[in-house]
């Protein structure tokens, strides 16, 4: 599985980006999509999650509910984060990620996820 990850850039405060995560290797049926972060000095952590199979199976975290929207495009196999809103402490080198799970989204096995390399985001103020 290869995950390949785009579109960060500078950005000013209250400005949008958007991410792309173009995934390759298997069908992805059955898995779920993710997008983490690590600000700096910082530890990784959960921003969006989507599943494959159902696009209206999303999960965001608190920090970024209303702000971002993740997305994917099965002809395409890629995988989106909209970021709009953008603040500073949006800040961080942005993950795409991907791992098998069926069930609830307190139970995905984020440390058996297949990662792609980092993008990252700035934002200035």
């Amino acid at each position: 599985v290869q995950l390949q990850a785009s579109g960060g850039g500078l950005v000013q405060t209250g400005g949008s980006l958007r991410l792309s995560c173009a995934a390759s290797g298997r069908t992805f049926s059955g898995y779920i999509m993710g997008w983490f972060r690590q600000p700096p000095g910082q530890e990784r952590e959960f921003v969006a999650g989507i599943s494959w199979s159902d696009s209206a199976n999303t999960r965001y975290a608190d920090s970024v509910m209303g702000r971002f929207t993740i997305a994917r495009d099965r002809a395409k196999n890629t995988v989106y984060l909209q970021m709009n809103s953008l603040d500073p402490d949006d800040t961080a080198v942005y993950y795409c990620t991907a791992v098998s799970h069926f069930g609830n989204w307190y139970q995905v096995p984020w440390d058996d996820a297949y990662w792609g390399q980092g993008t990252l985001v700035t934002v200035s103020s």
